[in-house]
């Protein structure tokens, strides 16, 4: 017997959606040849250095390399520098973790991004604004996902993460103006942070009248319980002409 609700969730909340959704928003862009992920043909893969940029076949990464190469390496820099020993050091598997956290969450912090800056109903936000995501790190979970629970979510101006760090903002910049050739409002930016490693998060965003996600004012508490309870299912609701579609 299928749940009614008088309100529909904001996500699939409570268990997966037993139908294969249609292509969304959400998925992939190769960094290269600007091809969107169709999970049921392959998964897009990750560079291995920054663990952030995407491609859809080795060629295409290849080909990116020169362009991508000085915030590969910047990124890969800091990664390390932070595994150095010392007073400082930071705890090798919170940097690793990490990277796993965004990597397989991309769909839902995506999401509660363009939820958090609700670029639905003003999009100017994206240029102004960013979504920080502060995390708690436990090492004690057996899982690796686990480890994370959310410490707090703040609106902060987009120039807390560019100006801070000039070769991730010319990196934003260069994907904003990809996504407005395409069509797009431009880029989001979702930083995710956990004590002093923090993983900046682009998200590029169609036209306001291309995006069929529902506005939902709960985000964040849709963002704690698929967090806390370690659920990787996550798929954003679209109220359609045709009903309520999953993906």
């Amino acid at each position: 017997m299928a749940a009614v609700y008088a309100q529909p969730a904001a996500a699939n909340y409570f268990t997966a959606p037993a139908h294969a959704p249609p292509k969304q928003r959400g998925y992939r862009i190769c960094d290269q040849c600007g091809t969107v992920e169709q999970p049921h043909l392959g998964r897009f893969r990750l560079c291995g250095g920054c663990m952030t940029t995407q491609y859809c076949s080795q060629d295409c990464q290849k080909a990116h390399w020169p362009s991508h190469k000085p915030i590969c390496q910047h990124t890969a820099s800091q990664i390390s520098s932070a595994k150095q020993p010392g007073p400082s050091a930071m705890d090798e598997g919170l940097v690793k973790g990490l990277r796993k956290f965004v990597s397989t969450h991309c769909t839902l912090l995506s999401w509660a991004g363009f939820q958090a800056l609700q670029l639905k109903r003003l999009p100017s936000n994206i240029r102004q604004n960013a979504l920080l995501i502060e995390l708690n790190y436990r090492h004690s979970s057996s899982d690796s996902l686990r480890r994370f629970s959310i410490k707090g979510t703040h609106i902060v101006p987009r120039t807390y993460v560019t100006d801070n760090d000039p070769l991730v903002g010319q990196d934003i910049l260069r994907r904003e103006e990809r996504c407005r050739k395409s069509g797009g409002i431009g880029c989001a930016v979702v930083l995710i942070q956990c004590g002093e490693i923090s993983q900046v998060m682009p998200v590029e965003v169609d036209s306001p009248s291309r995006i069929t996600w529902d506005a939902r004012e709960d985000w964040l508490q849709v963002l704690q319980h698929f967090i806390e309870s370690g659920r990787t299912d996550f798929k954003p609701i679209s109220t359609t002409p045709r009903g309520i579609v999953y993906g």
